[in-house]
């Protein structure tokens, strides 16, 4: 077993209260965003998660970034784990790996369905060795059907589900929604699964396979579009979108989106545009004729957003009007409500210094969780991890 990236023989230790997985251990063998992303729930909640990269690293890091030192999508995706190295086609380093999956609780992977058996870590074989272990695999079209073997990717799922054509406006092509929402999605199923399957082994002792999917990922976001009722032609609108009034519209400076669906908020948004007239009128009366009045409202409610900025439209509409001004993911960093929800934390980094970022997706109230840690570099912990195997740790 040959491990070329530094080694630290002292792991980082949790700091701050024990979270409701505190004491669980996770191997983490997943690669790009849905898989370590649900490890990072997981972390997140306490447990002790050990990201586990063959020696050519996780793909994420090599992904382009404007820090030269790391990628930025591999540390957003990947905090709060211990980094060990291993290469699972080596005897030595498979023995290794069997060693950890002995004391462990969880393993998540996303390898196709025909790779654990090859490499000697599938669910039967993995449960030959540890009866209590929940074994995470994330896919992209499932294990079974025609597709099983097939590569899958969040913008793939996206195209071949719907979702791409239902985001493009109407008539002309479809477009990417960005930002891996279905690979995060996918991430919040593997840490709800993951911690059901937990629960449930708590009552009978036993692990269990757990399966998530990219397929499943997507089609689950879209659960209020999969209704085909009884004797309905296929070809039916099952967009929900309200028509246009509800959306994102220009102002004199920047632009603002505006929900109002309900009688109360539509009938507030009139007021405060100053378009009274269009609350009292019974044409417009429920979301469903204003989107057939869409063409006579929007040029009307433009006109009047016009007059001022984004951020001053957001101030008068306050409360009564639930809206947002357009604004970029810097801003988040230094915002009120983030800040005020414990949601940015500061973390050091062997390779950056320190960094500002996300944390505390879910909050606790008797089990809060420990403070986050920087993702690891490739193999940082690989020796004190093995190290701690072998003592019983």
């Amino acid at each position: 077993m040959s491990h070329t990236a530094p080694e630290n023989t002292r792991l980082p230790q949790r700091q701050g209260p024990a979270g409701p997985l505190s004491g669980l251990r996770v191997l983490d063998l997943s690669a790009y965003i849905a898989g370590p992303y649900g490890c990072s729930l997981l972390a997140d909640q306490g447990a002790e998660v050990i990201k586990i990269e063959p020696p050519a690293g996780d793909n994420l890091r090599k992904y382009p970034s404007t820090l030269e030192a790391e990628s930025r999508a591999f540390i957003g995706v990947n905090r709060s784990k211990l980094g060990a190295m291993l290469d699972l086609k080596n005897p030595e380093d498979l023995a290794a790996l069997m060693e950890l999956v002995r004391g462990a609780d969880v393993l998540v992977h996303n390898f196709r369905p025909s790779v654990p058996p090859r490499l000697g870590i599938a669910y039967e074989q993995l449960k030959a060795v540890n009866p209590r272990l929940i074994y995470c695999a994330v896919t992209g079209y499932g294990e079974t059907g025609p597709l099983r073997e097939k590569a899958g990717y969040d913008q793939v799922l996206q195209t071949m589900t719907g979702m791409c054509a239902l985001q493009g406006k109407r008539g002309e092509p479809p477009e990417i929604i960005y930002g891996s929402v279905v690979d995060y999605y996918a991430a919040a199923l593997v840490a709800a699964g993951v911690a059901s399957a937990l629960y449930e082994r708590e009552k009978s002792g036993q692990g269990q396979f757990v399966g998530v999917s990219l397929l499943r990922s997507a089609l689950t976001m879209q659960s209020a579009r999969m209704v085909w009722a009884e004797g309905e032609p296929k070809d039916v609108g099952r967009d929900m979108r309200s028509g246009g009034i509800t959306g994102i519209h220009p102002t004199r400076e920047g632009h603002i989106y505006i929900s109002a669906n309900t009688p109360h908020f539509w009938q507030a948004l009139c007021a405060k545009v100053g378009l009274p007239e269009l609350a009292a009128d019974e044409r417009y009366d429920s979301v469903r004729k204003r989107a057939q009045h869409a063409a006579e409202i929007v040029p009307r409610l433009r006109a009047a957003l016009a007059g001022r900025s984004a951020l001053e439209w957001e101030e008068i509409f306050g409360e009564e009007v639930p809206c947002s001004a357009a604004r970029t993911v810097e801003d988040m960093f230094d915002n009120e409500q983030v800040l005020a929800e414990d949601m940015v934390a500061n973390i050091a980094h062997p390779t950056l210094g320190s960094y500002r970022g996300f944390t505390r997706p879910v909050r606790f109230g008797r089990t809060p969780g420990p403070e986050p840690f920087a993702a690891p570099t490739l193999g940082q912990h690989t020796a004190a991890v093995l190290a701690k195997r072998r003592a019983g740790g």
